[in-house]
């Protein structure tokens, strides 16, 4: 007989049930529940009243033990989390599990305290806001009045850290704003007392330095709970409209430095030479004093010894000196005197037209080394005067002139 006849109980092959059978009733499902609770904790049954009861409290035990449960949470390393009771600051976990009473009552916000974070003042990278005018200047925070009435152009990083998760989240409404507001007002405060070119040459290491100074002793009076890392001065240029302007500006002061470096160079080269020439000429001049002074006492030397001579024989060392005199100033000379003996008259023999005329070979004088006048002994058209006439010429010359 199939399931769908008359007489078949209306049964499908499936559900193995008959179809007209009731869905099972409200109460007899909490019974049989209540039963198997009680059957768990070793309980007898009781009326119906009491059975419900019970279950509502299991119910609600239930839903109080999950609201315990969700006041479970755990701190990562690295963060610190911050407890409250309702908004009012309760503690500070360290690192694990740890558990505070469900919301509403407390909450809790972690705080990641080894987190590097930046704030940028006078630029935006990375497209995080529209940028204004080059490179993502923000005029309206990078430009600063130095000291001597210049404007530059100033772009800051900071780096910092949060050094307590309390103080940075309690005492500060914004403390990334706050620390822009901050830094902002350093940078002002320390580029206002610096000239421009030290801003924009060799001071950029310690500006950065006290603007960072600066910052942190702001927000240690503040109680902001932030740490400054570094100060990184990522730019600092005159305005874009003067740019053109300062470079010519830069081009002539390196053009001046060069000239300065080549001057050094020269002088470099040339105080050397002269000082040397210098040294040279002082220590000729000392030679040459050296030996003025040794000839001249030298001279003087002499000069007391043949006075020691003359006070010995006066008239002897007067004639001995005049002959040397004589022999010394006439071996220089040219011209030669003969006195023509038995006559009156002096014979000009002009020996440097004779030496000329005929090579000067008859006729030549040399001095000998011990200083005396040598002449020939033949003259062309002189008999008895050539012979030995030098010598009495000159002791005729010395007779007159001693009479």
């Amino acid at each position: 007989m199939a399931w769908n006849e008359p007489g078949g109980g209306k049964k499908d092959p499936w559900s193995g049930r008959d179809q007209q059978d009731t869905p099972p009733d409200l109460d007899e499902v909490l019974r049989n529940l209540q039963e198997r609770i009680n059957k768990l904790f070793g309980r007898k049954p009781d009326g119906g009243g009491g059975n419900a009861t019970r279950l509502a409290g299991m119910i609600g035990a239930a839903a109080v033990a999950v609201w315990g449960l969700t006041g479970i949470y755990i701190v990562d390393e690295g963060s610190r989390g911050v407890v409250s009771r309702f908004g009012k600051y309760v503690e500070t976990t360290q690192p694990g599990p740890h558990w505070h009473w469900p919301s509403p009552v407390e909450t809790v916000t972690v705080v990641n305290v080894e987190q590097q974070r930046f704030v940028e003042v006078g630029y935006r990278s990375g497209g995080r806001q529209q940028a204004v005018g080059s490179l993502g200047s923000v005029p309206r925070e990078a430009l600063m009045l130095t000291q001597d009435e210049n404007i530059v152009d100033v772009r800051l990083a900071v780096q910092y850290q949060i050094k307590d998760a309390k103080e940075y989240l309690f005492n500060v409404l914004d403390p990334e704003g706050t620390l822009k507001q901050v830094t902002e007002s350093a940078e002002r405060s320390v580029i206002g007392n610096s000239t421009m070119d030290f801003v924009l040459t060799e001071g950029r290491s310690s500006i950065a330095s006290d603007i960072k100074s600066e910052i942190q002793e702001i927000l240690d009076q503040y109680h902001a709970g932030i740490r400054i890392i570094t100060v990184n001065l990522v730019d600092a240029q005159p305005p874009e409209d003067v740019q053109a302007a300062f470079e010519d500006a830069i081009k002539a002061r390196e053009d001046e430095q060069r000239l300065k470096n080549e001057a050094e160079a020269y002088a470099n080269e040339v105080v050397p030479k002269a000082r040397g020439a210098a040294s040279r000429l002082i220590q000729e001049s000392e030679g040459y004093k050296e030996k003025v002074i040794a000839r001249a006492r030298g001279e003087a030397g002499r000069f007391e010894r043949i006075l020691a001579e003359y006070e010995k024989a006066p008239e002897v060392m007067r004639e001995r000196l005049y002959i040397e005199s004589m022999q010394e100033v006439m071996g220089r000379a040219n011209t030669l005197l003969l006195d023509v003996k038995g006559g009156n008259n002096v014979v000009y023999l002009p020996l440097d037209k004779i030496r000329s005329g005929r090579g000067g070979a008859d006729t030549a004088v040399s001095e000998t080394e011990t200083g005396s006048l040598s002449v020939p002994t033949q003259i062309d058209g002189q008999d008895g005067g050539a012979k030995g006439g030098g010598g009495r010429a000159s002791s005729r010359g010395r007779d007159g002139r001693g009479q």
